[in-house]
């Protein structure tokens, strides 16, 4: 009896063990999985992922990629990792491979985006950056004191809050502040209709504004903002398209943080007066001013997470340097020496060395891709490290084009963070630009 308890018992560790082991190979599998790669278009990939589970691939569209293994088993579409896999891109695009184990294991979905394989040019030029809002943008929420004497907040009351976007007033689109502040002017004590976007959703909602005892005017208790502008660098323009690509982040509002949502928005040059040296808890600043008595620049059809997009016009590229490089993706990135380009004194456009100290693997799609250090003693004396004004200033390493500045690090400007190129060529493969083309 002693003899068949003690079997059981192997028995049950035995399989305990397997357990684990698969266990852990099935968890290591995922994270050795990437969560999203980028290729060119027309060109052959071969990743060895080294695994030794057979992997059921299914596309979620079968027109952008298609892929072959030498080591296929069971049926079409199994493939045993543990053998490259080679991977052809057809055409520019985006396709998800669901990954599943025997074909019901779920294992991963990897995103896949093929992007046009191009030359563009780094530029690395301050420029000036005009945006206006679709709308009007909510920065902050206010009472006031009526005329009895009341402490009243008509927009807060009415379920408004700060980073919300003023479409509509009385079912007509908003056109500026100046037309607001008119139309309050006249308004006859009725309540106002209001619609306004919160994310991605639309709501309606109803205001009732009230005499103000110290302007003895009526008013709505929120403070609103139209436009922005400042001081940036282009990243980069494709000479056959006029496309640009500039920051490598987006514009926010400085209250609310909110991705300012944009309606139109123009590049001008600048003119930098002087430099704000970065230092520890107090980032630096490339101070300048919009020039804007003369020709625009171009045109900004875009401002997302990954930087602001658009159209130079037709005499733009002569401001702009001339000098072609390859795009050089995430794959190709090495620790190690790089450069950047910039512009910090408002008259030429000079390189710097750098050094890349870290690739990130979470930060994919995101402006924080990548960990830099500032190591040209030109740069360092001149602003400290990076400064703000210097996001969007090209990355290049070994020849080819492979990011954008974006970030400082505040307790250590020599430090901070860069874009991969290719997610801002994402956005320039799709742009559309018929909707604003500069003139």
């Amino acid at each position: 009896m002693s003899y068949a308890r003690l079997g059981k018992n192997k028995f049950i560790i035995f399989l305990l063990t397997c357990f684990v082991i698969l266990a852990f190979i099935y968890i290591k599998t995922i994270f050795s999985l990437p969560s999203q790669i980028t290729l060119f278009e027309n060109r052959e990939y071969t990743y060895d992922f080294k695994s030794p589970f057979f992997v059921d691939i299914k596309p979620d569209t079968d027109d952008v990629l298609i892929f072959e293994s030498t080591d296929v088993s069971l049926d079409d579409g199994h493939f045993k990792l543990s053998s490259p896999i080679m991977f052809k891109p057809q055409k520019m695009g985006r396709v998800n491979l669901n990954m599943t184990l025997f074909g019901f294991i779920p294992l991963k979905t990897m995103q896949v985006d093929v992007v046009q394989d191009r030359e563009v040019v780094p530029c690395g030029n301050t420029i000036g950056v005009k945006i206006d809002v679709e709308g009007f943008l909510v920065i902050a929420l206010s009472e006031f004191e009526t005329l009895d004497g009341k402490s009243l907040a008509p927009a807060k009351d009415a379920g408004i809050k700060p980073g919300d976007l003023i479409v509509e007033i009385d079912k007509k689109p908003v056109k500026n502040i100046s037309h607001l502040i008119k139309y309050l002017d006249k308004f006859d004590g009725k309540s106002i209709h209001v619609k306004y976007k919160r994310g991605n959703s639309y709501h309606n909602t109803i205001i009732n504004p009230a005499i103000s005892l110290e302007s003895e005017k009526y008013q709505l208790g929120m403070w609103l903002r139209e436009s922005t502008a400042g001081i940036g660098t282009l990243t980069f323009y494709d000479p056959k398209t006029k496309k640009f690509g500039a920051l490598g982040h987006g514009i926010t509002d400085v209250d609310t943080g909110i991705l300012m949502p944009l309606d139109d928005g123009e590049i001008v040059e600048s003119n930098i007066l002087t430099v704000k040296k970065g230092k520890q808890g107090e980032p630096g600043e490339l101070k300048g001013i919009l020039i804007e008595d003369k020709e625009k620049l171009g045109v900004i059809n875009r401002n997302c997470d990954q930087g602001i997009y658009g159209v130079l016009n037709e005499n733009a590229k002569n401001e702009f340097p001339n000098k072609l490089y390859s795009i050089g993706l995430k794959d190709e990135i090495k620790i190690g020496a790089a450069s950047i380009m910039s512009n910090i004194d408002g008259k030429s456009v000079e390189e710097y060395d750098i050094e890349i100290q870290k690739i990130s693997e979470r930060n994919i799609g995101g402006s924080k891709g990548m960990m830099i250090k500032v190591t040209d003693k030109r740069l360092l004396e001149a602003t400290g490290g990076i400064v703000q004004g210097m996001s969007g200033s090209p990355i290049l390493q070994n020849g080819k084009l492979i990011g954008a500045v974006t970030h400082v690090l505040i307790n250590d400007p020599t430090k901070g963070y860069g874009i991969f190129i290719e997610n801002m060529m994402k956005n320039i493969d799709t742009l559309n630009t018929n909707i604003k083309k500069a003139s």
